[in-house]
């Protein structure tokens, strides 16, 4: 049987970087391939375009040290991982191109003994479809490579912790592709490797993120409800989780990110019928950020009529989830684009997780809620907290801000910082 010395990762995004770097870590050689130039480039210079903790020293040692190179051409290798992305098409069906193109790409290098892993979220039956393209190319390999699905379980803000440490759910097209997948997962991975097939698998994946998008939408339901019932919402949540069988989520401006946003719809596009809360929570989750649009205009034509003129609003966070700087898919984002419209005259966009964005003009948090007549608190990013509770201002909060205790503010400072030691 081959070694597995060599790895080669496609996709040098939010998943496929810090897997390759943390593979290259336990002593593997790796080569990292990205379409795009500058990733390859900042890579090979041990630098990261990614806001990340702790990826950028652990990038630049492996690199260092000559385990992790970038290229933008497939190399040969002993394991062949892909964390490409799996994008919508048409009515939110799911796009797997991607992955198709990545396993055309080193099909030429395939040989005997090898082993592939797709880790980018996939509809049902994807890994089948790969096999079934590796084989219809290249006959001879049938029956003597390692082909398997094993899906990650991340956190932004927490990625390279979470890779090694959590639980992995692993699939092979066969009993011998799943063992050869977990034998290489096990040279980087001390959770504990959870054996099963290929559709299970990838099913798996996408039914764990449904999950929380449903009970997310439950959250964001009920905030809605206890807007118009005259109810805050943080309050009841906090008494209703004093059950011991109760675990309400916060509610926010919607759902965002390249996972809990999209799974969903990889199960309702091939099971419309069957998936009706599924579905539904999407409705519910999507339609909160429109929500949130529609309470922040209707507040600026309130104070615009009781003072004579249209307020100065910051708008406060553009990430999907706090304190990471990933956009994708992100409410808030969607909220001011809404917002702002054609001109950002009198609007002041705060994201503190990024320098610059192509469309819109940054401020920085504090000159903004300084300057702003109404605060509008979308994203519950570390630094909002410490911004003063002003009665003078105008203030939508939909992700929680004014309703933390210091104490809680101190744990999430604790329990970060605690993860950042144990990650060095």
């Amino acid at each position: 049987m081959n070694k597995m010395e060599i790895v080669t990762t496609i996709g040098m995004g939010y998943i496929g970087l810090p897997t390759a770097a943390l593979i290259a870590n336990s002593g593997m050689r790796v080569h990292g391939v990205d379409v795009n130039p500058k990733v390859v480039e900042a890579v090979n210079e041990g630098r990261i375009i990614i806001v990340e903790p702790d990826l950028d020293v652990l990038v630049k040692r492996v690199v260092e040290d000559g385990y992790l190179s970038a290229h933008l051409q497939p190399v040969e290798a002993d394991v062949y991982t892909i964390a490409v992305p799996t994008p919508f098409k048409g009515n939110h069906e799911p796009d797997i191109s991607y992955v198709l193109a990545a396993g055309n790409a080193v099909i030429p290098l395939l040989k005997a003994g090898d082993l592939f892993i797709i880790e980018s979220t996939s509809p049902v039956g994807t890994t089948g479809k790969v096999r079934d393209l590796i084989y219809s190319k290249r006959p001879d390999l049938e029956g003597t490579i390692f082909i398997a699905y094993c899906p990650e379980r991340v956190l932004p803000g927490n990625i390279i912790y979470e890779l090694e440490h959590n639980d992995r759910v692993i699939g092979g097209i066969n009993e011998e592709s799943t063992e050869r997948a977990c034998e290489f997962f096990q040279k980087f991975v001390t959770g504990e490797l959870h054996r099963t097939n290929s559709k299970t698998a990838e099913m798996c994946k996408l039914v764990e993120n449904s999950s929380r998008d449903v009970q997310i939408a439950f959250a964001n339901e009920l905030s809605i409800i206890c807007d118009k019932a005259g109810i805050d919402v943080w309050e009841l949540i906090e008494l209703a989780n004093r059950h011991p069988r109760v675990t309400i989520l916060t509610p926010g401006c919607g759902v965002g990110g390249h996972c809990i946003a999209v799974d969903p719809y990889f199960i309702v596009s091939e099971y419309p019928l069957e998936s009706q809360i599924i579905g539904k929570a999407r409705e519910i989750n999507n339609y909160k950020a429109f929500w949130c649009v529609e309470k922040i205009k209707n507040a600026s034509l309130q104070f615009q009529l009781k003072h004579g003129y249209e307020p100065k609003i910051a708008l406060m966070g553009m990430a999907f989830k706090p304190n990471i700087d990933d956009l994708r898919e992100s409410p808030a984002k969607y909220i001011a684009q809404k917002v702002i419209g054609s001109e950002q005259n009198g609007i002041l966009l705060v994201e503190p997780n990024i320098d610059s964005h192509p469309e819109f003009e940054l401020s920085d948090y504090k000159n903004a809620f300084d300057a702003a007549d109404m605060v509008v608190y979308l994203v519950a990013h570390r630094e909002f907290y410490s911004l003063p509770k002003s009665k003078n201002k105008l203030v939508l909060d939909f992700c929680g801000v004014t309703n933390k205790q210091t104490e809680d503010l101190e744990a999430v400072r604790v329990e970060s910082a605690v993860k950042r030691s144990v990650n060095k």
